[in-house]
C-alpha cells in the first residue's frame, strides 16, 4: 500500500478540515464541520474531497454516538430519516451527473459554503422567527431531505436539522444527541451511493488511516470545549475562512 502524492496544502487542509468535523460532531462550534469539504476541495477535486471525508466523517460518528447514544429525539429521528433518503437519492443523481464538470461542481460547493455563512449571519433572525411548536410529518420530511441532499453534495447538511430542531427547544444535550444520531445514521446511508458512482478508492485508504486518529481527537476536543467555553468566537473565525473559501472556490 503507497501513499498518494500528496501537496504541504493538502496535508494542512485535511488536518484542519478532519479536527474541526470532530469538534463539530461532539456539538461545539455550531455546525462548523461545514467548512471541512470546501477546505479540502481547494487542493482536491471536489468529488475526491467529498469521498475521502466520509469515512473519517463515519469514524468521528462512532465515537460521537458512544457518548450521545441515549439522549436523543426519537421522533425527530423517525420522521426525518425518510426525507434525508429522498435527498441522499437526488442528491446522488446530481453528483452523477455533473461528476465530469470539476467547475460547475467547485461553483456549486463555493455558492453552498456562501449560503451557510449567510444562514450563520442570520441565525439569530431566524431562531427568532421559528416559534415554539411540534413540527409536522411535513415539515420533517422536508427538512431531512434538503439536509440529505447538502450533506451528499458537501457533508453539509446542519442549518436545515437546526431549522427543524431549534422551535422545539430540546435542551443543549438532547439537540447535539438528535443531531449526531441523524447524521451517523445518513452517513452510513452515504456510502452506498459512493459506491456506485466509484468515488470511494482504495488508493485513499492509506490517507484515511493517517488521518483517522484526529477524529477521536477532534470529538474529545469538541466534548472538552462544549463543556467549558462559549464558541461564539470560534465560530466567526471558522465562518470567515468559510466565507474566503466558497468565494475562492467560485471564482477559480
Amino acid at each position: 500500500m503507497t501513499l498518494p502524492e500528496h501537496s504541504i496544502a493538502f496535508w494542512i487542509c485535511a488536518i484542519s478540515a478532519v479536527t474541526l468535523v470532530g469538534i463539530a460532531k461532539a456539538g461545539f462550534g455550531g455546525g462548523v464541520g461545514v467548512v471541512a469539504t470546501p477546505i479540502l476541495a481547494l487542493t482536491l477535486p471536489v468529488t475526491d474531497a467529498a469521498a475521502l471525508l466520509l469515512p473519517l466523517l463515519i469514524c468521528c460518528d462512532l465515537f460521537s454516538v458512544i457518548h450521545y447514544r441515549t439522549n436523543f429525539d426519537r421522533r425527530s429521528i423517525f420522521l426525518l430519516l425518510p426525507g434525508a433518503l429522498i435527498g441522499i437519492t437526488v442528491g446522488a443523481l446530481a453528483f452523477g451527473y455533473f461528476q465530469g464538470n470539476e467547475r460547475i461542481l467547485k461553483i456549486g460547493i463555493g455558492a453552498l459554503s456562501l449560503s451557510f455563512v449567510l444562514y450563520q449571519a442570520l441565525r439569530k433572525v431566524i431562531e427568532g422567527a421559528l416559534k415554539r411548536h411540534t413540527p409536522s410529518i411535513f415539515e420533517g420530511v422536508l427538512m431531512g431531505a434538503v439536509s440529505g441532499f447538502t450533506s451528499t453534495l458537501a457533508h453539509a447538511g446542519g442549518p436545515p436539522i437546526a431549522i427543524y430542531l431549534l422551535p422545539q427547544k430540546l435542551t443543549r444535550g438532547l439537540f447535539v444527541g438528535t443531531t449526531v444520531i441523524f447524521f451517523a445514521a445518513i452517513n452510513a446511508v452515504k456510502l452506498i451511493p459512493y459506491q456506485y458512482l466509484g468515488l470511494l478508492k482504495t488508493g485513499n485508504l492509506l490517507t484515511i488511516l493517517l488521518l483517522s486518529p484526529l477524529t477521536f481527537v477532534g470529538v474529545k476536543l469538541g466534548i472538552y470545549l462544549n463543556q467549558r467555553f462559549n464558541d461564539l468566537w470560534f465560530n466567526r473565525v471558522v465562518y470567515a475562512v468559510l466565507f474566503i473559501t466558497g468565494w475562492k472556490l467560485i471564482l477559480g
